[in-house]
């Protein structure tokens, strides 16, 4: 008899998730069969439930979705020596083919034929998850799953603002979405001067600040000219890490950089972009496009999490995944950080 499982799927073409009962996967050569423990809801996620312009383009209707998570191995899959059943993993959740150029200089995030989880493959959010062990990550029992469970977007905080040099420099964060509020975290812990984010919503702005950000701008209200001069930044800031994707937010940035100053862009825009490219010529600045992971992210995460940089501010919300629609409800609110899923 088939077994089945739990899980929450994209039922149709729209707005939307379902609870559902779906068979249990099989590991296949070199995989592995993962007994999640803890999800975590990512804006991804929201983009599939909402089904916006994204999602159509990409998502198929019935398939489980979630990419991040944290469980323990229960089957192995042929051929697999290396991992053993009870070990306690995550996984990095794109999928690529390990033989193009980008996979072959270990830029495997720009991989072309990158296969994602709960987005071009079935996903976490189930009671169990097949994933090839190219992609495992161990996880070590000193590490609580909860903050193990969002690793994911934590890596992309960590991309982004490792990207440079933050020792004494004075940042600027566009976007106080959950990964930019760790964005602000990971800055300070890395010997940042000042740390200062922009967003207009003051909840996650509050959390930044927990999260260690020296200064938040409600740019609603606030003058980010007049908020630079007291904070002693007056030639403009080092680094510039844009996490919101939002067309003003990342004119403001440019208009707010040193000369020869230092930008990532993470956040995914919606639509086209106008600015003046005279803005960045004339400034001379380095912009840097983030995607994904690399995989040198995972042990500065682990890293870091070790050494002492505290993640439990972040989460705001905890239920067990048969009220994931409570966890939606709080993403869409924009009254939360990260929102975490049980699954035992």
């Amino acid at each position: 008899m088939e077994k089945l499982m739990d899980a929450i799927v994209k039922p149709t073409m729209g707005p939307g998730l379902e609870l559902r009962k779906v068979p249990v996967p099989e590991p296949g050569p070199g995989e592995v069969l993962i007994k999640i423990h803890k999800t975590a809801i990512c804006g991804t996620d929201v983009h599939i439930y909402d089904w916006n312009k994204w999602s159509a383009e990409r998502i198929h209707p019935g398939m489980t979705i979630g990419h991040e998570y944290v469980g323990e191995i229960c089957q192995l899959g042929e051929g697999v020596t290396n991992w053993k059943v009870g070990q306690r993993v995550s996984g990095e959740g794109h999928i690529t083919c390990g033989k193009c150029r980008a996979c072959k200089t270990g830029n495997l995030q720009w991989c072309e034929k990158t296969n994602s989880v709960g987005v071009n493959r079935n996903g976490a959010f189930a009671e169990y998850l097949c994933l090839p062990t190219t992609n495992l990550v161990a996880i070590s029992e000193d590490l609580d799953e909860d903050i193990v469970s969002f690793f994911d977007a934590f890596g992309n905080a960590t991309h982004t603002a490792l990207m440079y040099d933050l020792v004494g420099e004075n940042v600027l964060i566009t976007g106080a979405g959950p990964i930019g509020i760790m964005a602000a975290g990971i800055a300070k812990y890395a010997g940042a001067r000042r740390v200062v984010i922009t967003d207009l919503n003051d909840y996650r702005l509050g959390l930044a600040k927990t999260m260690g950000a020296d200064v938040a701008v409600n740019t609603g209200r606030e003058d980010l000219n007049e908020i630079m001069k007291q904070e002693g930044i007056f030639e403009g800031f080092d680094v510039g890490l844009e996490m919101s994707g939002a067309a003003p937010a990342f004119k403001q940035l440019v208009r707010s950089m040193k000369v020869g100053g230092n930008v990532s862009l993470l956040g995914l825009g919606n639509g086209e972009t106008n600015f003046d490219f005279n803005d960045i010529i004339n400034k001379g600045l380095t912009i840097k496009g983030i995607y994904g992971r690399k995989p040198d992210n995972w042990f500065k995460m682990i890293g870091m999490v070790q050494g002492g940089f505290d993640l439990h501010p972040v989460i705001t919300h905890r239920y067990h995944y048969t009220e994931f629609e409570k966890g939606f409800e709080a993403m869409h609110s924009g009254m939360s950080g990260k929102v975490v899923l049980s699954w035992v």
